[in-house]
């Protein structure tokens, strides 16, 4: 019988357990989410190439897990992608799939190995949540990108129920960047789960 992570993944805390929880979830991550029909990749990852200026130009995949959010951001026609994740287990699954540049582990100690402006638009699709990144990730991203650039990310039914996470997005809206597109829609719909996508350009 295979492990199922779902049920454990939002109640998971601090970087070491959850970083555990994703290595022992690499191999069959793809089927569990898929099973349940995952829609948010796919959402987000259209929602960005409508924004974006130039889909050619390089995207990062925070937070890039096994890659099916690559393999969205290529269906939606961004060619230059990627990944950083800090799994090594989710990485060596995205390797396989082909659609990243490069894929860049992450010492989540550390400050992110990124330089500001090396990328036009940055996905984190499913990344900003309970049992994921905090609130605050929000702004470390934001501020990886030049003025006109995008962020795209989403927040999960759980996420939406937690202050600290619409606070968040407020907060972003406070400081003046442009929401381009807040869109509710299904996520997980076999477990009834819906997420709000969002895309901002940093003013």
């Amino acid at each position: 019988m295979v492990k199922k992570f779902l049920d454990q993944v939002y109640e998971t805390e601090g970087d070491a357990a959850t970083r555990a929880l994703y290595d022992e979830w690499s191999a069959s991550y793809d089927d569990e989410v898929t099973e349940h029909g995952y829609r948010t990749p796919r959402r987000l990852a259209v929602a960005m190439a409508k924004v974006a200026a130039d889909t050619s130009a390089p995207v990062l995949d925070y937070g890039c897990g096994t890659g099916l959010s690559g393999a969205a951001l290529y269906g939606a026609g961004f060619t230059t992608i990627d990944g950083a994740d800090p799994s090594p287990g989710m990485l060596a699954e995205a390797k396989a799939r082909k659609f990243y540049r490069d894929l860049i582990p992450l010492d989540l100690t550390r400050p992110l190995p990124f330089a500001p402006d090396a990328y036009s638009a940055i996905a984190a699709v499913g990344v900003i949540s309970t049992g994921a990144g905090p609130a605050s990730l929000m702004d470390t991203l934001i501020a990886l990108v030049p003025t006109g650039g995008i962020l795209g990310f989403s927040l999960n039914d759980h996420a939406l129920e937690d202050a600290e996470y619409t606070d968040g997005v407020q907060r972003l809206k406070d400081y003046g960047h442009i929401a381009r597109v807040e869109e509710y829609g299904d996520h997980l719909p076999g477990l009834n789960l819906n997420s709000m996508i969002y895309v901002f350009e940093k003013a």
